[in-house]
């Protein structure tokens, strides 16, 4: 059976390294090295499966076949805990057809944020040093960060957040040429993953850290 390809750019810091699924949004794990940042990425294929499934997409899992297409130089962000440079593969166009496509896997991540906080308690376990907010408190972090990434691609809106995320689907849906959103720094193709990788994250975290 021919294995499914998956592109993958990794971004290396000091501590830490990401690899990104550069086709597939917020699907972007991290490690010490680049091989345990790509065996995190597996690891994590069968959650993102079910995100892809929202989107009406498949995943051939356990027949995935990692290929490193670029790799670069991260910083402070990387080692923070973020994805956060915009590689060459975030610089290729955007015909209409892709577009929808990553928008749509966007909303799927929206959408599995919003199930995931509906089933889990209100206190999470803590780490063991006592941290970690609580799912009211997740809840709100991002809804914050989504109106950041908002505004980075442009859009400045006074509005509840569901309102405003549906205006950065708007633009996401459009095709591109691959330059910058709104004269920034966000192409179009990195805003989907970023926004995705962060309501996955925070999803999976609500998850592993509710008792039930």
């Amino acid at each position: 059976m021919t294995k499914q390809r998956i592109a993958v750019a990794t971004e290396a810091g000091t501590k830490r390294v990401f690899a990104t699924a550069v086709d597939w949004p917020g699907w972007s794990r991290s490690g010490k090295t680049e091989q345990a940042a790509l065996e995190a990425l597996e690891a994590y294929s069968d959650r993102h499966a079910g995100v892809v499934r929202k989107a009406d997409e498949k995943l051939t899992l356990g027949n995935i076949d990692f290929d490193v297409v670029e790799r670069t130089r991260g910083g402070g962000g990387t080692d923070f805990g973020v994805p956060s440079n915009v590689t060459e593969q975030d610089r290729r166009p955007l015909a209409k057809a892709e577009a929808q496509r990553r928008a749509s896997l966007v909303d799927a991540a929206w959408r599995t944020f919003n199930t995931v906080v509906k089933a889990a308690p209100e206190e999470l376990r803590k780490g063991p040093r006592g941290g970690g907010r609580n799912t009211s408190k997740i809840v709100e972090h991002v809804a914050g960060a989504d109106e950041a990434y908002a505004r980075e691609m442009g859009i400045k809106l006074n509005a509840p957040i569901e309102q405003i995320r549906a205006e950065m689907l708007r633009i996401l849906r459009e095709p591109s040429d691959g330059t910058p959103l709104a004269g920034r720094k966000w192409t179009a193709r990195y805003a989907a993953h970023r926004i995705a990788w962060h309501a996955l994250d925070h999803a999976w975290e609500i998850e592993d850290r509710s008792d039930s």
